[in-house]
């Protein structure tokens, strides 16, 4: 292996909330490659690492550190104090080259039940934390001349997701302060890039399942982070997305959009009528800060333009609008442009006019006069609650909400003041927070509302002297992000808004015709649009100004996986190797576009796998069993097992039944005082989840890469309603099938006679587990001893079934039949079903065995429980709660009943190769004829 050639000799690093999960990681990477670190973190270590001792997490690391020849030093102050985090490393160490902002903490909670606590911890320690660690440093790196800066965002910043409107604003409010940041610096050569990780860390670790967490190792992410820090990179102000190996960069995507005549005739019809056209991205274009687009150019191609074509005109008659700074500028024209569509308008505005009124009593009186109604309100946006108020007092409802306040107090960040810093954010991004959720409830209670929201494009992109603002509107689009998605349930809209109006301050320093260019009235059209029910935009963003108006959106390269499972380089050189031809480089073709961070991960995990086919079909990987050790099929034949004790309750027995099927009218099954009560005989396969063993002497194995194949049971006599038994188990046979390897499992429960009285066959395959056979001391075992009716093909019949039952799966299922111990997140948890490359969770296999096997019973069986003998069936498809499934039988010779069950609205098979012995006489259905 060649040495690394990206070092970091005589550099000096601060982590934030490093001692544990990413930070950990990232500690160690640069220590061993040469700098001396400062890890950053006020948490105490796990007890498991500490043997019962009250160490703090952060001499931990530095401990391991120093054990493997390294230098650092322990560092225990919050991020809200960084010039103290930052004179720790200058004091230690004389100088500061790297910083990465790390630190962070999670109180997700849905937008309805989230409170102020939740709301501003998280702010303060992601983005005021980031603020104040990179304001100490940032005096150094001007001093030297030199400095690299990584911020932490996240996807739910970047596209959205449910439970995380405070971590998705603060995430993205980092984007959009790493953004100015980028272009204040690079003048002084300080550089600062963003990165949108999915890892693993004592921050995720209580939200994230066990399954996904195993995928997504923080040492998948450290490379890019070593990479993006060292002196040789001259990348700057980028956003990238890494999780397990891969790596791709995201831009923003502007539709060409669509000018229009700014005269009467722009009004939210007219922009109705124009919206493919506003969102059509055939002739995009990609910016990069906020100067690209030429607003008096759009005004003149405006005045050449024929009046706007519209349709119906779309009003707001009966509708209550609330309007935040609507007492001068852009606020004002939203009002008066509302009520000439004949909204009602509560005017909220906390200024006065030159001549001491308040502003919003002017706006009141303006809107009057048109002929609509309004009341004024003069409470500042932080005070939300009070402002709803008003509108509920005035009006009895709300139906829009435009959070349209805002101040400004630009200065370079190099003498950008703290309370500069706080009165932006407060007005701006807690402003919007506090006055939707305000709203939320009245919308989530009458199911409608419309909440346009405010960033600008210095949030999109970042501009100079704005850092504050810059972050406190890239907070705002990452709140709306969220929102969104969380409203779509209750059928609230979200969208966000980046306008480019004049205003009175404004209107003094520039010339006539960039007044005239940036007229507010060139945006309230937008808006309106927006905020009616005609729109069917959700979850967006729109450039807006001078006539014209566009959609802008994100989009990233096809990127890179490193497969690192498959022996693949993972290191900053070869991340620096791969990111101009791949990372950096976007290809229409093969663009990715995210509408939520469940939907990045999906995708992530998709390119992941298909980059691991396109290697394994080119042949540039060798099996890993072909150079590993051999695997010794007899010995694992021959392993012994401790036995099991297992404990059958009537709670158990009725879980489980009204887990496959069974309903209220099934007493037999539900009912523990009924006569006839007794166990479905299909219960034996949970005792797997009671007994099951790993095996991990197969090449490759990964838990999440094993799939059920095929479950045989038989019943060797009744089950007990409640008593104990004992389980013991074994592995039957192991055959390397190339692409991977097939595991068979038995189990057989004995009673406390030592009676054997039921035997179960499990068979796996573990993907990319073959290629052992091909192992040079690899011996072919003799053939394995099976039960007959296991491996039995069960090919159906060439004639019509004799039944076919169709039984549709409630949309709890999954949930109900988790219960009966199988509590794989596959089956419930969104994120996990789309990590694995499903839309939503799946129903369990077994589940979808017992819905057949139940309609068997009542269609063959008489209905008895002690109908069945043995089972055999393989998993072909999956089956989704909600969906209808239908069972083809055929009744043979011997009571045996050949069946096959598929999925009505989608017409896959899921079940196949599928047999039942009956142990009762077959009764025979009334309709015998296919239905099909």
């Amino acid at each position: 292996m060649t040495s690394p050639t990206l070092r970091f000799d005589g550099k000096v690093v601060v982590i934030t909330g490093a001692g544990g999960g990413l930070g950990r990681v990232y500690a160690k990477f640069f220590a061993s490659s040469g700098a001396s670190v400062v890890v950053n973190d006020l948490g105490k270590a796990p007890a498991d690492n500490t043997e019962g001792t009250t160490q703090l997490a952060a001499d931990v690391v530095v401990d391991e550190i120093r054990r493997q020849g390294g230098t650092a030093v322990a560092n225990y102050d919050t991020v809200e104090n960084g010039d103290r985090i930052v004179q720790c490393a200058v004091e230690n160490f004389g100088r500061l080259d790297v910083l990465i902002n790390n630190a962070g903490i999670l109180r997700d909670r849905g937008f309805s039940r989230m409170s102020d606590a939740d709301w501003d911890a998280v702010l303060r320690v992601h983005v005021y934390g980031a603020y104040k660690t990179t304001q100490a440093a940032w005096k150094v790196f001007r001093k030297q001349k030199y400095g690299r800066i990584i911020m932490t965002s996240s996807a739910a910043g970047v596209y959205g997701n449910v439970g995380q409107a405070n971590y998705g604003a603060a995430k993205l409010a980092l984007v959009g302060f790493s953004n100015t940041l980028a272009k204040e610096g690079a003048k002084y050569n300080i550089y600062c890039n963003t990165i949108a990780p999915f890892a693993a860390s004592k921050m995720t670790e209580s939200v994230m399942p066990p399954e996904l967490l195993k995928l997504l190792k923080p040492e998948l992410v450290a490379p890019v982070v070593g990479f993006l820090t060292h002196e040789s990179c001259q990348e700057n102000g980028g956003l990238f997305e890494v999780a397990g190996g891969y790596v791709a960069k995201v831009r923003w995507e502007r539709s060409q959009g669509h000018v229009f005549k700014t005269d009467d005739s722009f009004t939210p019809a007219a922009v109705h009528a124009q919206w493919k056209a506003v969102t059509d991205f055939s002739q995009s274009n990609f910016p990069e800060t906020i100067t690209e687009v030429d607003w008096i150019q759009q005004l003149e191609r405006s005045k050449h333009l024929t009046t706007n074509a519209a349709g119906e005109p779309l009003r707001f008659d009966g509708k209550v609008v609330i309007v935040t700074g609507a007492g001068a500028g852009i606020g004002r024209a939203y009002a008066l442009h509302f009520a000439r569509l004949g909204a009602s308008l509560v005017i909220n505005d906390l200024g006065r006019t030159p001549d001491n009124r308040f502003s919003a009593d002017v706006v009141v009186e303006e809107v009057r006069a048109l002929g609509a109604k309004a009341v004024a309100d003069r409470h500042s946006v932080e005070d939300g609650q009070e402002i709803v108020k008003t509108a509920l007092g005035a009006f009895g409802r709300v139906d829009v909400l435009i959070n349209n306040a805002g101040i400004l107090r630009d200065r370079s960040f190099a003498r950008m003041t703290d309370k500069e810093w706080e009165l932006v954010y407060q007005v701006h991004l807690r402003g919007t927070y506090k006055t939707t959720q305000a709203v939320w409830p009245v919308f989530t209670k009458q199911k409608s509302g419309h909440i346009v929201n405010t960033c600008s494009a210095v949030g999109l992109y970042g501009n100079f002297g704005q850092a504050n603002y810059s972050a406190a509107k890239a907070g705002i689009l990452g709140l709306s992000n969220t929102l969104a998605l969380e409203g779509a349930r209750h059928n609230i809209k979200v969208n966000t808004i980046a306008p480019n109006a004049g205003t009175a301050m404004t209107a003094t320093i520039m010339p006539p015709e960039m007044v005239e260019a940036l007229k507010p009235d060139y945006v309230a059209p937008l808006v309106a649009y927006l905020s009616h029910d005609a729109c069917p935009a959700t979850g967006d963003v729109f450039e807006v100004g001078s006539g014209w108006v566009a959609q802008v959106r994100r989009q990233r390269a096809a990127g890179k996986f490193f497969d690192v499972a498959s022996g693949e380089a993972f290191t900053p050189e070869t991340v620096q190797a791969q990111w101009e031809t791949a990372i950096t480089r976007f290809d229409p073709r093969s663009a990715v576009y995210c509408r939520s961070a469940p939907d990045s991960l999906k995708s992530i995990v998709q390119a992941a796998t298909m980059a691991r086919r396109q290697n394994a079909a080119r042949g540039t990987k060798q099996n890993a069993a072909i150079t590993g050790k051999a695997v010794d099929v007899v010995s694992i034949r021959n392993r012994k097992y401790p036995d099991v004790p297992y404990e059958i309750t009537t709670r158990d027995v009725c879980l489980y039944a009204l887990g496959i099927g069974a309903t209220h009218r099934d007493l037999h099954l539900v009912y523990e005082h009924d006569e006839n009560f007794g166990v479905f005989p299909l219960f034996p396969v949970l005792f797997s989840f009671a007994d099951s063993h790993t095996l991990t002497d197969l090449p490759n194995y990964k838990p999440h890469m094993v799939v059920h194949g095929e479950q045989f049971v038989e019943v060797l006599k009744p089950l007990p309603i409640e008593g104990k038994l004992t389980l013991r188990s074994a592995h039957l046979d192991v055959q390397d099938k190339v692409s991977g390897a097939t595991e068979v499992g038995a189990q057989t429960a004995y009673d406390a006679n030592d009676e054997p009285v039921t035997y179960t066959e499990s068979t796996t395959f573990h993907r990319r587990s073959g290629g052992f056979s091909k192992h040079p001391d690899f011996k072919p075992p003799p053939p394995a001893q099976r039960h007959p009716d296991a491996v039995a093909a069960n090919v159906p019949p060439k004639r019509q079934p004799d039944a076919v039952v169709r039984t549709l799966i409630p949309e709890d299922q999954a949930a109900l039949y988790r219960l009966s111990g199988d509590y794989n997140p596959l089956h419930l948890d969104p994120t996990v079903a789309q990590l694995a490359g499903f839309n939503k969770p799946i129903l369990h296999g077994l589940c979808t065995m017992g819905f057949a096997c139940m309609q068997i019973m009542r269609t063959f069986g008489g209905n008895q429980v002690n109908f069945l003998k043995n089972v055999k069936t393989r998993f072909s498809g999956h089956v989704f709660p909600g969906e209808t499934l239908e069972t083809h039988m055929w009744l043979e010779e011997g009571n045996k009943v050949i069946f096959q069950t598929r999925t009505v609205e989608r017409d896959t098979w899921v079940l196949k190769a599928s047999a039942l012995k009956l142990a009762v006489e077959p009764t025979m259905p009334s309709n015998t004829p296919s239905k099909l």
